[in-house]
């Protein structure tokens, strides 16, 4: 009878098991609710009080603070390049993790931990509204609200006493709100040196974590304990005012400071070919270093001449000597139309000597490509004098600002004396009433000076620079600078007119050395030039 009872009992329990699950698979799809409505989508006009007290939490912050701007087109760049975005995110932890691990694992006596899976998921973060700060620091600083509802998968195998264990991380939620500083900002690709990240609360995190295939987080009490953890561990390493530093670029190099000063002497060219109609050229020569943004030098016209001589002297800054080189170009001055380009060489800075002087006759060709037939052809030889003088510890500039006031007038200049330097920036807002060419004319002490002419632009920027060699500082004078347009069409009618002038005090430029600022000219209705100004000694 035992027998028999145990048989009757497994099978009435097998029985009874699939029976259950029959029964209850029935009752679940064919018994729904009845009662249960669509959603009605209702404008938010319409909706009551309580309702819209509930919703205050999800409308995006650019709806509800106007400091805060929409910026969907980062959310639809995200959306994008999130696939791609992933892979490169998810390889670069890994290899910030792994020497981490490898370091870490020998003092807990573990064999091996590893990523078997390790992806973001298909879903991006969302940007919520973003506020930017103006300051006068060389800074821009940004204040996102971020919302990421992810779909992460992350892996991780630990091995430990023959034994292994894997733990997943999955759907995760971050809402943070992290001030982003982009800090100083340089000359140089990607325009910044460090990226400083400070949370302005404490974030708020959820997420599900797996240990052999159990989520632990259904454990009573431990979802509220370890996010309440993650939130103390998060806030104090990063919450305002403590900040992680990334590096980006070495400021020092960024700026390129100078190193030293190249002093160039023009003396003499011959053998030059004829470009005038008439039989004869007017030479000058255009200096400029490479990797150098300021604008070319340039010794005087030489008239009517094959064979000039100019022994005019140049300083110029170097930031790098070893990459740096010195382009001299010889051009046929025209009165009308483009200047033609007669020839030219370079000469690399690595071949000077420091403190040495080091004469170069250089074959003028047409360009600097080796294969090019066209530079076998003779076009004339171009005799210059270089000297590279390298500053002394003590002279080196400590930032970028200083490097820029740092040069100094060139052993010439008489005593007592110095070099006034003009540098003509940008302009803003100038118009004409007739046509809107701009150009930048400098009047000081009767000798004038014009910029480049910049066509059809309320907003020109010049960069160009000019000096004048002086006896005397010149704490009586003042600088006439004024902004003129000239018509592009031939003609007679309107050919020219003023959009704004400045009249500028050199008393303050003797006294400080340097000033840059930028003026509202008079006759102009909202027109503004940048002017800066360098009062040069010995």
């Amino acid at each position: 009878m035992g027998f028999f009872s145990t048989i009757l009992g497994l099978f009435g329990f097998g029985v009874g098991i699939s029976a259950g699950l029959v029964i209850g698979y029935y009752l679940f799809i064919f018994f729904q609710p009845s009662d249960v409505k669509d959603p009605e989508i209702r404008p938010l006009v319409e909706q009551d009080s309580e309702t819209l007290q509930g919703m205050v939490p999800e409308i995006p912050l650019w709806v509800k603070n106007p400091d805060y701007d929409r910026v969907d087109w980062i959310n639809k760049f995200l959306e994008y390049m999130w696939p791609y975005l992933d892979k490169a995110i998810c390889m670069t932890a890994e290899n910030i993790a792994k020497p981490i691990i490898e370091e870490q694992i020998p003092k807990y006596k573990i064999d091996a931990v590893k990523f078997e899976k390790l992806t973001l998921g298909s879903l991006p973060p969302t940007f919520q509204g973003m506020k930017v700060y103006v300051t006068d620091e060389k800074e821009l600083i940004m204040e996102p609200l971020i919302k990421w509802a992810g779909n992460p998968d992350v892996t991780i195998a630990v091995k430990a006493f023959g034994l292994k264990a894997t733990v997943q991380v999955v759907d995760l939620q971050v809402f943070a709100l992290p001030r982003i500083t982009l800090k100083p900002l340089v000359p140089s690709f990607p325009c910044f040196a460090n990226i400083f990240v400070s949370l302005m609360e404490k974030p708020y995190v959820d997420f599900g974590l797996k240990l052999i295939g159990a989520d632990l987080m259904s454990i009573p009490g431990l979802y509220r304990f370890v996010q309440e953890l993650i939130k103390d561990q998060v806030a104090n390493m990063y919450l305002w005012p403590k900040t992680l530093q990334v590096p980006v670029l070495d400021p020092s190099k960024a700026f390129k400071r100078p190193v030293g000063v190249l002093h160039v002497k023009v003396l003499r060219a011959s053998k030059l070919k004829k470009k005038d109609f008439l039989g004869a050229s007017d030479p000058y020569v255009k200096l400029k270093l490479t990797e150098d943004k300021l604008t070319s030098k340039k010794t005087t016209v030489k008239h009517k001449n094959l064979n000039p001589e100019w022994n005019e002297e140049f300083d110029m800054i170097v930031k790098d000597p070893q990459t740096q080189a010195l382009e001299l170009h010889v051009i046929d001055w025209e009165q009308v139309g483009k200047h033609d380009k007669m020839g030219m060489n370079v000469v690399p800075l690595k071949e000077l000597t420091a403190d040495k002087p080091k004469g170069f006759t250089l074959e003028l060709l047409k360009n600097m490509d080796l294969n090019d037939a066209q530079n076998e052809k003779s076009r004339g030889e171009l005799e210059v004098e270089l000297t590279y003088k390298p500053f002394k510890e003590d002279e080196m500039p400590k930032t970028f600002e200083e490097s820029k006031t740092l040069q100094k007038a060139p052993e010439d200049t008489p005593d007592g004396g110095g070099v006034l330097v003009v540098i003509v920036h940008e302009a803003q807002d100038v118009e004409g009433k007739h046509h809107t060419n701009p150009y930048v004319t400098i009047l000081f002490r009767g000798e004038k000076r014009k910029t480049k002419h910049v066509k059809k632009n309320r907003d020109p920027r010049w960069e160009e620079e000019f000096t004048f060699m002086l006896d005397e500082p010149p704490v009586n004078d003042k600088l006439h600078v004024e902004v003129q347009s000239s018509s592009s069409r031939i003609g007679l009618l309107h050919p020219k007119e003023t959009l704004g002038y400045i009249d500028i005090n050199l008393s303050d430029v003797v006294n400080n050395k340097r000033i840059n600022e930028r003026y509202h000219l008079i006759d102009s209705k909202n027109g503004r030039i940048q002017i800066e100004l360098q009062w040069r000694t010995k």
